[in-house]
């Protein structure tokens, strides 16, 4: 396996693109020596690479039956309109993430839960212990023991009672607050995201939030004792403009894949997608083709270069059969862009924690909300529209000139897509 030292070596400073070509290509392209390679390459030429603040398309308010819905883009008031819906909070307070950083931003929410612990409130903390490994665990102590914490284990699991039940990140973000305030979509928590990552957030206010308690209640009730349960309540109402889709991997229930085919396959004009990494299965490529090839004008949007260069070499494996279907191909360079959102004909729409990949809509605990309404929709088509002047568009003659070794490379990536 191919060493830092060994890549600098070597390579010196020619394009990241060549670079890790060629390198899968010395390596006889086994896909693990690939992979590493493209990390590597990836981690010296990230050194030096500038920081940018990312671009902010708006806020925006949408009012969907009884519920109202705010649209966020920009990390630092998500930030402080979570912070503050916590401090109002009297009764109940339930946060959920993947990332926690141990930086000034995931001080401030350590604080919120204890301030609203220590006056009397049910605070409960629920974070992925994967997702956090590089975090030291004494920031995690600085919880009040009022706070009642779970962190799901990174490795310490029961495998052995079913590996597909077990395996899965809590890749999901949610704040509830008194069961009538709730946040849910990309942003993780900490300054890094607050500045450097376009990302989109939505905050519900009303019975509409019922669907993100749920969500919440089903994977901490999973590993809780009995008197440690959250307690069920009914729905004010079905609310069926507003729904939540949540991946629950220790019931093999997974519903987010589901709404994604069943929109796009009811597409008849459009259809604009944000992900951060795209490595679809071949049934969501396969209806993004066809729809495509009906006449539906389809976009994905993703980075130019993310931050999992591996993800990046697998995604562009697809590239080619989606131009050659109709679909337009936007590479998003302003910064690296977070966003997990869609919406199809001016009236459906998603925004959640789900990517377009195999361990979003396969394997991990994933939360999403689907809202049809057209005020709404037409707030998601701005936010697309304006991020979209960020974006090179890919062309199919440019895509097929790219050099052969980067084809290479994309090819040996090809085992790794069903864990990627």
């Amino acid at each position: 396996m191919a060493t830092l030292n060994t890549v600098r070596a070597i390579f010196g400073d020619r394009p990241l693109r060549r670079v890790a070509a060629v390198a899968a290509a010395i390596t006889a392209i086994p896909p693990i020596t690939a992979a590493a390679t493209l990390i590597a390459v990836d981690a010296v030429k990230s050194r030096s690479r500038k920081e940018r603040e990312a671009p902010r398309p708006g806020t925006f308010e949408a009012q969907v039956q009884e519920s109202r819905i705010t649209l966020y883009t920009s990390g630092s008031e998500v930030y402080d309109d979570m912070i503050e819906a916590i401090d109002s909070a009297r009764e109940t307070v339930l946060l959920e993430t993947f990332i926690w950083k141990g930086d000034e931003v995931g001080q401030r929410f350590i604080d919120a839960m204890n301030r609203a612990a220590d006056r009397g409130v049910d605070a409960r903390v629920l974070y992925d212990g994967f997702g956090n490994l590089v975090v030291p665990r004494r920031f995690y102590a600085g919880f009040s023991d009022k706070v009642r914490v779970k962190r799901l284990p990174a490795f310490a699991r029961p495998y052995w009672k079913g590996l597909l039940r077990h395996t899965g990140f809590n890749h999901s973000k949610i704040l509830v607050v008194d069961d009538h305030t709730g946040f849910i979509g990309g942003y993780n928590i900490g300054e890094l995201y607050a500045r450097q990552w376009r990302d989109t957030h939505i905050r519900e206010q009303g019975p509409a939030v019922w669907g993100l308690r749920n969500s919440i209640k089903r994977v901490w009730n999973e590993h809780a004792e009995e008197d440690d349960k959250i307690s069920w309540i009914p729905p004010d109402s079905w609310d069926p403009e507003v729904r939540v889709a949540a991946n629950l991997p220790v019931q093999l229930v997974y519903p987010i894949r589901q709404l994604y085919l069943a929109a796009i396959e009811r597409a008849r004009d459009h259809i604009y997608i944000t992900t951060p990494y795209f490595i679809p299965d071949q049934q969501i490529l396969h209806a993004l083709t066809q729809a495509a090839r009906r006449g539906v004008d389809v976009r994905v949007m993703v980075p130019k270069k993310s931050n999992h260069v591996v993800a990046d070499f697998a995604s562009r494996g697809f590239y080619g059969q989606m131009l050659e279907s109709g679909v337009t191909i936007l590479l998003y360079d302003a910064a690296m862009i977070h966003a997990k959102t869609a919406t199809i004909d001016g009236i459906w729409s998603t925004v959640g924690t789900a990517n377009i990949d195999r361990l979003s809509l396969s394997f991990n605990y994933e939360t999403n909300v689907e809202i049809i309404d057209r005020d709404f929709a037409a707030n998601m088509e701005t936010v697309f529209e304006r991020d979209s002047e960020h974006c090179e568009v890919l062309t199919s003659p440019r895509w097929r000139d790219r050099h052969r070794m980067a084809r290479l490379a994309e090819t040996a990536l090809i085992p790794l897509r069903p864990f990627l």
